[in-house]
This record gives structure tokens, C-alpha cells and sequence, in this order.
């Protein structure tokens, strides 16, 4: 599992990922859970590709070629990857992702949209992912529409600073507690870039490290897919 690898960004260059995620594959990796912004900015048209972009997207489709399943949960700097020319590099794109290891079940979020409070962030998040954006983006001249998505980004990162200063406990304890209802034992989450857990009702929130900072992979069960 990885999360929030911000390659191009403050996580550098890709090889040093590249090379964990090829090494865990070749020791017997089954199930590859990616909890998104694994590049500084990602967007599913080859006009923005960055060479962090373009080496990242090459070895998890030689994962997939390997027979390693591979989940994407789409992050905040992740644009339009679904039905994109990234496509073969993932088993699926998704707002969240369900899975059972060892017993557990997951629910595996990016957390960036669950603070109601921040109802500018998540107007600009919706706004950025709209089937609209995706045409623009898509039709308009390469020079414009990449200043346009730098823009969109830049304006994401200002208006969801102040509500990533601290981790929006009361929201995501909601959350919890309605998707644990649904059955769910444990609720991971990335983006808030520090590893913390505590228990909600009858089931564990769990926060995942950014990689760029602690630049390892993580583990899911013991002895369980991976």
C-alpha cells in the first residue's frame, strides 16, 4: 500500500519507488492498494505527462503484466485517470476502494472530501473533476490547458490548507461510523500525510504516512494480500 508519494514534488524522483514496488513483486506482492497523489499532479491526458508520471505509470502496468491487481483511489491531484490513456496501468480508478485481508475488511478512502466544514475545498474539488473540466481540459490548446491545471491545482493546495493543518477528527469519526455500520472493520486514509489510528464504535480508523516522507511501502494483515 501506498499513499501520497507526491513523486515530481517533495517525493523526487520516481526510480527509488519504482525499485520498492518492482523488489515487493518479485518477492510475491498479490493485491497493490494505491491511495492516491502518488505523483505531485496526475492528470489522464499524455499532454501533462511529467518523467515521474511516465515512469510510475510504465512499472504498475508491468505490475498488472506480472498478475499484481492494482486499485487506484483517485486523490486531489489526481485528475481524470479512469478511461484515460493510463488506463492499462490499473485494475480500477475509484473514489474508494473495498478489500478483505485476513479476515478485515477495509474501506480505503483518500480523505481529502470528508470535512463538511470545508465546503470551499470541496466546491473546487467538484468543480475540478466535473465532466465540463474534462472537456476543457481535454479540447482546449496544450499551453492553455496546462496553465489552467496548474491553476486549478494551486487554488486545490490554498483552499484546503488550512483544514489539513489538523486531521478533521469529528468528520471522519462520522464517517466512520456510518461506513462501519455498513460492515467495514477498519477505514484507511491517506492525504493527511502522518500515521495515526484510533478506534470509532466498533471499528479502527487508521491514517496512513505520505511516502515521501516515510519512504516505505505499507503492509496490510500478516502473511495476507498485499
Amino acid at each position: 500500500m501506498v499513499a501520497d508519494a507526491h513523486l515530481g514534488g517533495p517525493g523526487g524522483a520516481a526510480d527509488e519507488l519504482v525499485a520498492q514496488l518492482e523488489s515487493a513483486a518479485r518477492d510475491g506482492l498479490a493485491r497493490l492498494l494505491l491511495l492516491g497523489d502518488l505523483c505531485h499532479v496526475w492528470v489522464g491526458d499524455r499532454r501533462f505527462e511529467t518523467p515521474e508520471v511516465a515512469a510510475l505509470a510504465r512499472a504498475l502496468a508491468g505490475l498488472r503484466a506480472a498478475g499484481v491487481h492494482v486499485d487506484y483511489v483517485e486523490g486531489n491531484r489526481d485528475f481524470f485517470l479512469a478511461e484515460s490513456p493510463y488506463q492499462s496501468s490499473f485494475d480500477q480508478v475509484a473514489r474508494e476502494v473495498s478489500l478483505e485481508v485476513d479476515g478485515c475488511r477495509y474501506l480505503a478512502v483518500h480523505g481529502d472530501g470528508l470535512d463538511e466544514n470545508d465546503r470551499l475545498y470541496r466546491f473546487w474539488r467538484w468543480l475540478s473533476k466535473s465532466a465540463p473540466s474534462r472537456f476543457f481540459i481535454t479540447h482546449l490548446p496544450s499551453a492553455v490547458a496546462k496553465r489552467l491545471m496548474m491553476r486549478t491545482e494551486r487554488q486545490l493546495a490554498k483552499t484546503n490548507f488550512k483544514h489539513r493543518r489538523r486531521v478533521p477528527k469529528e468528520a471522519i469519526n462520522r464517517f466512520a461510523e456510518r461506513r462501519f455500520a455498513e460492515g467495514f472493520d477498519v477505514l484507511l486514509l491517506g492525504h493527511f500525510h502522518e500515521a495515526r489510528s484510533w478506534r470509532v464504535g466498533g471499528g479502527e480508523v487508521r491514517l496512513v504516512d505520505a511516502w515521501f516522507r516515510s519512504r516505505r511501502l505499507e503492509w496490510l494483515g500478516e502473511g495476507g494480500e498485499r
